[in-house]
């Protein structure tokens, strides 16, 4: 028998655009629970359901392991878990329900469970464990003693309702909640994730179509800005880092135990701290360790001095930036603390200095107009990005943004996978538009791309001339297809036209 079996609900084959895609990372959050138990004296194994083909294969884990407590400990650093898919909240509840029949003690961590603890108990869940979870479990399991009477009885409740970050029922069936624990703030005391509970090979062979293996690392814990319709369910407002020493440790370990060849920062904002940059760039070069990689940075961030030169030296190969909306209006709405001439600017530094920019665009949000997203269109013309992604506006619970579109929710509060796109409030217009202006500014995007300089008129007439590759073609159909898109969308846009003039409401923080 095994103390604890340790997985996640994010199954990669659940969410087709991304399975397609196939960069799959093992959950780092898991990684660091399991190896912060371990370290407390418990045996533990490891369910990855990235790359799995169901539940079924969780039921055998179970089966195999026979384990007394069976952990759903999400991996907090996808963003994917924050946005909490309905396909894998299903497999969430199923796997719960599963651990519970076979008697081990079920418990779950993460965004979704915490902000509906609820429903995850009445799933199977005996314990929510909310917020950042490493403490609160391991000193859950530390009160419990391997005592708990099992998982068809009533809780244990006075061996644990004085530890904080549970919601669990009573005796009563009452809902008991000990409030939150404080995030930790010594990152660097954390053991390395449990990097040898995971089938790298299986990671490896996956990424070999791309040419190389990339491995997930995260130097932070959580952010300290405040865009409204971004949920904190984990950390908060808290911002904590390890330090650069740290880091490039963990980093050197790696490139010696598994030599991937790129490395993705997972951190909401890599580097926030000032100086920080140029003490990992200084360090990884004395050590011979510059290793490509990819991060998620801040425009305003960006602009500091020393900033883009310290990412070069460091061996960053991409910088995504959130910058949501080519409107400042729209940014200002948002409370994103940026601006539309920052985003541009520090694109075109990043570009100077070699490095690859992403742009994450958001459309929907409250008050958007025409002449906003316009804008946006524009500006993606005007940074010249690498690459883009594109969403809408995601109503999550413990937002601003949520708070204020609540009464025009429906019955439907997430996304079935990542490709849904679904407005999921009355916004300025339908899903059917949005869905639409997706693959519009995505046509754009790789044909103005793809021309660099020349006309894309003229560029496309080339490759429908001489189609001598998959891309070419690619290029091609968009060309042929995107007249036929943009009309759709101006009907679309016509029909869907709100009635009065679009205005963003004020943001207030909470």
């Amino acid at each position: 028998m095994t103390d604890i079996l340790f997985g996640q609900s994010y199954f990669l084959r659940f969410d087709p655009k991304l399975w397609r895609a196939m960069q799959p990372y093992p959950p780092l959050g898991t990684l660091y629970a399991a190896s912060y138990l371990r370290a407390r004296g418990h045996d533990v194994a490891l369910f990855d359901a990235m790359l799995a083909t169901g539940v079924e294969e969780w039921s055998d884990a179970l089966d195999r392991h026979r384990p007394t407590y069976a952990v759903l400990f999400e991996d907090n650093f996808n963003y994917l878990s924050k946005m909490c898919l309905l396909r894998m909240r299903e497999a969430a509840f199923a796997m719960l329900g599963a651990a519970r029949d076979r008697g081990s003690v079920p418990i779950v961590c993460g965004s979704d469970a915490t902000d509906n603890a609820p429903r995850y108990l009445d799933a199977g869940a005996r314990y929510v464990v909310v917020g950042e979870g490493e403490e609160t479990l391991g000193e859950l399991l530390e009160r419990l003693g391997g005592a708990d009477p099992g998982a068809g009885s009533s809780p244990p409740s006075d061996a644990v309702r004085d530890v904080p970050g549970l919601i669990y029922r009573g005796a009563d069936g009452a809902l008991v909640d000990t409030g939150r624990r404080p995030a930790l703030r010594d990152l660097d005391a954390l053991p390395v994730p449990a990097w040898d509970l995971v089938d790298v090979e299986r990671y490896r062979r996956a990424w070999a179509p791309h040419g190389r293996f990339s491995m997930n690392m995260v130097s932070t814990r959580g952010c300290p800005f405040h865009c409204n319709w971004c949920a904190k369910p984990i950390w908060g407002q808290r911002y904590n880092s390890r330090s650069p020493e740290n880091v490039v440790a963990e980093l050197e370990w790696l490139r010696a135990t598994h030599a991937p060849d790129h490395i993705a920062f997972a951190d909401d904002i890599f580097g926030l701290k000032p100086g920080w940059l140029e003490r990992y760039a200084a360090l990884v070069r004395e050590r011979g360790v510059v290793t490509p990689f990819k991060c998620l940075e801040r425009a305003d961030l960006l602009l500091r001095p020393g900033e883009v030169d310290a990412l070069a030296a460091a061996g960053c190969e991409m910088v995504w930036m959130g910058a949501e909306s080519g409107s400042q209006r729209i940014l200002d709405a948002m409370d994103k603390g940026t601006t539309v001439e920052q985003i541009v600017e520090a694109a075109h530094l990043l570009r100077g200095a070699g490095i690859r920019v992403g742009l994450f665009l958001q459309f929907g949000y409250l008050g958007e107009s025409a002449a906003d997203i316009a804008a946006t269109r524009r500006l993606v013309r005007a940074a010249r990005p690498d690459d883009i992604g594109v969403s809408v506006s995601y109503p999550l619970p413990g937002t601003p943004f949520h708070e204020r579109v609540r009464a025009e929710l429906g019955d439907r509060r997430n996304w079935v996978d990542s490709a849904d796109l679904a407005m999921l409030y009355h916004g300025p217009y339908s899903t059917r538009f949005y869905r639409r202006l997706h693959g519009v500014v995505h046509k754009e995007f790789r044909l103005w791309r793809a021309a660099g300089t020349e006309s894309p008129i003229r560029h496309v007439a080339r490759a429908l001339c001489r189609p001598t590759s998959r891309d070419a073609l690619g290029r091609a159909r968009d060309a042929l297809t995107l007249p036929v898109d943009r009309l759709v969308l101006a009907g679309f846009e016509r029909l869907d036209r709100p009635t009065a003039p679009a205005q963003p409401r004020p943001a207030t923080r909470a």
